[in-house]
């Protein structure tokens, strides 16, 4: 089996380890190539706390280091501004999608309660357009407790899963890639604690037959 590109597309730090932090990990188990994308930096407060950033930094390659994955690129923009103009998510994610050419994509429900995850999305429907990305054979959606869940109860705003992947054997590095983020953990029953992320991937578990699975929306496959 050959090994294949794999690009996660994370609005902020720790999202990619609470979306597909268990996908990450299997990737890596059977070799593939896996570059995160950081596209944004939390602002507290309006404010942009750079001591604050370079902190959660440092978190972020923590995480990297426990899933083992190849490359994180932080584009640091700020995540108040990213719906002011998509263009401006768009311009530096296509530059990199083609040193890239990923064969499969993750990125952000188009739905999430922050608006911010919802302008990397949109900003990813141009960019991952079928005719601009002919190298990308899958694209899928991840949940990111405390956004996803917490959108407003419409019909448009469900996530709803097609796609398992079985992390029985990667559920204790999503936990501790998660944990890294000591300025984002919670207790419980906050859905960024651990307890809750681990109640999460149980629950999927449950729902196609693993002990512990990470749940996806399949938008495009391609198949030879």
């Amino acid at each position: 089996m050959s090994r294949k590109n794999i690009l996660v597309v994370a609005p902020h730090m720790d999202d990619e380890s609470l979306g597909c932090a268990g996908a990450i990990a299997r990737h890596k188990k059977e070799k593939d190539r896996v570059t995160v994308i950081f596209i944004a930096c939390r602002v507290y407060g309006h404010r942009l706390d750079q001591k604050k950033n370079e902190l959660q930094k440092t978190h972020a390659l923590k995480a990297k280091s426990i899933l083992k994955y190849d490359k994180a690129i932080f584009l640091e923009m700020l995540d108040e501004r990213l719906d002011a103009s998509v263009q401006d998510i768009i311009i530096p994610l296509e530059k990199y999608f083609h040193k890239i050419k990923p064969n499969v994509v993750y990125i952000p429900f188009s739905a999430d309660n922050n608006q911010d995850h919802r302008a990397v999305f949109d900003a990813l429907r141009v960019v991952l357009r079928p005719a601009a990305a002919s190298c990308v054979e899958k694209v899928l959606m991840y949940e990111v407790p405390s956004s996803t869940e917490q959108s407003p109860p419409l019909p448009e705003n469900a996530f709803l899963p097609n796609y398992y992947i079985d992390i029985s054997s990667f559920i204790e590095s999503k936990i501790k890639a998660c944990e890294c983020y000591r300025t984002e953990k919670r207790l419980y029953p906050h859905p960024r604690s651990a307890e809750a992320i681990r109640v999460l991937a149980k629950k999927r578990g449950t729902e196609i037959g693993f002990r512990f699975a990470e749940a996806f929306m399949l938008l495009r496959e391609k198949r030879a």
